[in-house]
């Protein structure tokens, strides 16, 4: 039997995120202006020729599954790759530290700087449309951030930890990962995150912090493939 996070683009855009899904019952993808991620309904024809036509041109989108997935003849494969997909082992107890304050639209521009520089993975302007996101400022500069991403029934993703390189080594990132878990848990639903397959340093502390690997993903990113 699938997992509700075999597909978690999929199972969170017809669920808890579908008020920010476009598309149909056979491929949605979320609003280009706050995140890539798309998904078929499904492997067959229909469904994946409905993907196909969801961007427009220099649009692309990041398909995130369990398993193998055939990509139609319409679109064009950007990059791909493997990530891991880890899930918390038990629920985090809720904190708080006055260093860390909820951030809002005006935090947005700041928020898209920071994530560009350190490169958490895909961040808009509108990322915040996705769940909250929390941030640490020293001096009014916001110098580390976390927050929620995708929500299927009972789970939340924990996404955009990022540290200023300037302000690594002070235990922000921690606190913002306990933060944000602790946030998720108070709702009774389950963490999780993405991390790239590769990024061994990343995998090995978030097994320190009580995750473990439930599965292996593939990651393709594609576009609309342009006329010959």
């Amino acid at each position: 039997m699938s997992h509700i996070l075999d597909r978690p683009a999929w199972n969170a855009l017809r669920t808890a995120h579908a008020t920010l899904a476009e598309g149909s019952e056979r491929a949605r993808r979320y609003l280009p202006s706050i995140v890539p991620f798309a998904a078929p309904a499904d492997d067959t024809a229909e469904s994946l020729e409905a993907l196909a036509s969801l961007p427009v041109a220099d649009e692309v989108m990041a398909l995130v599954e369990v398993n193998p997935f055939s990509i139609p003849e319409g679109l064009a494969i950007v990059t791909e790759g493997r990530l891991v997909q880890m899930i918390a082992e038990r629920p985090y107890e809720r904190i708080s530290d006055s260093r860390i304050e909820p951030l809002t639209e005006a935090d947005a521009a700041e928020m898209l700087a920071l994530a560009t520089l350190t490169k958490p993975g895909p961040f808009t302007l509108r990322a915040q449309s996705l769940g909250t996101f929390w941030g640490v400022k020293i001096d009014g500069r916001l110098v580390a951030m976390a927050g929620q991403r995708m929500r299927q029934p009972g789970f939340t993703e924990l996404s955009g930890l990022c540290t200023h390189p300037d302000f690594q080594g002070r235990g922000l990132g921690t606190l913002l990962f306990r933060f944000v878990a602790g946030e998720i848990s108070a709702r009774n639903e389950t963490v999780y995150l993405h991390a790239y397959a590769t990024n061994t340093p990343a995998i090995s502390l978030y097994k320190t912090m009580g995750f473990r690997l439930r599965s292996e993903m593939n990651l393709r990113v594609v576009t609309r493939r342009r006329p010959v």
